[in-house]
């Protein structure tokens, strides 16, 4: 487990853009916000993610950079880009589940020939321009992930009152 105020490994992706993207190379006023789904076979990844692509303006506006990430392949990835309603967000692939492992996320088998052989579970992460971790939401399931509005308000109470990472203990 990663804890607050600990610095975040570096992360490197592909993006369904072809670009690349590396969480070193970001330089938010804010926070970097990754955001770790379980793929095109998700239905609530969908809908958590097109309800993402609504808040774009808004983590914007507080100086935030994000991608969503999963284990998909590129080919799946790319699917997901062109099916879901959610171009504009950068969609990261190929994430190894060894380096899921090391970022602490969970890993499923899948139990349905419409599920990869495996895959991480979601998890949102905020990390500090300094590329430590502030905050953690890891999920060993679909269900039961941090609403949007929550995090948004979360960022204006933090920057405002200069709120201290927390569970480093």
């Amino acid at each position: 487990m990663i804890k607050p105020k600990n610095k975040f490994p570096d992360l490197e992706v592909a993006l369904t853009n072809g670009a690349q993207w590396s969480l070193s190379a970001q330089k938010s006023d804010t926070f970097t916000m990754l955001v770790f789904y379980r793929g095109l076979h998700c239905p609530v990844c969908k809908k958590y993610l097109e309800e993402l692509k609504k808040k774009l303006d808004a983590f914007s506006n507080k100086g935030v950079h994000l991608v969503a990430i999963s284990c998909d392949s590129e080919a799946r990835a790319k699917k997901t880009t062109e099916e879901w309603s959610i171009s504009e967000i950068p969609l990261g692939y190929d994430l190894e589940i060894t380096k899921a492992r090391e970022l602490g996320l969970f890993i499923s088998k899948g139990i349905s020939d419409k599920e990869p052989e495996a895959f991480s579970e979601p998890a949102v992460f905020l990390i500090r321009p300094n590329q430590t971790l502030y905050a953690s939401a890891i999920q060993s399931m679909p269900f039961a992930r941090p609403h949007w509005d929550d995090i948004l308000n979360a960022i204006d109470f933090v920057t405002k009152n200069e709120y201290p990472a927390r569970g480093g203990a």
